[in-house]
């Protein structure tokens, strides 16, 4: 069943929600040890929230901003894994060492009062 049409406003202030999850994730990662490489990446394929470096491995991250880790996580569909991988596979062609990088797709799901919650390898 499709849910009803959001006001400007309902989606203006997701949109800010999504924000500040972005920024909110890009910082607890940082404090695991990545450098930021790329925020918001559009491609003709889709959309990246977050591109972190670790060493010499690329993370792809997902953020989900939810009132649960589970709904949160739950909330990626098989489209959407789909849409992200090729836009990632668009960014490492456009990366001059991209056939030598390894790379991965990560979750941080946020949650109201929480701290982010980075699920490795998330498929």
């Amino acid at each position: 069943m499709a849910r009803p049409a959001r006001s400007l406003a309902e989606r203006q202030a997701a949109e800010k929600r999504g924000h500040r999850a972005e920024i909110f994730a890009a910082c607890a990662l940082m404090l695991k040890g990545y450098r930021p490489l790329g925020r918001r990446f559009k491609s003709p394929m889709g959309e990246i929230d977050l591109i972190m470096g670790k060493r010499d491995l690329v993370v792809f991250v997902e953020v989900k901003a939810r009132a649960t880790h589970e709904a949160a996580l739950n909330s990626i569909t098989a489209t959407a894994k789909k849409r992200i991988e090729k836009a990632a596979r668009h960014w490492i062609s456009t990366q001059k060492d991209g056939s030598s990088l390894s790379w991965r797709f990560d979750v941080v799901t946020v949650v109201p009062g929480g701290w982010p919650r980075h699920h490795i390898n998330a498929w």
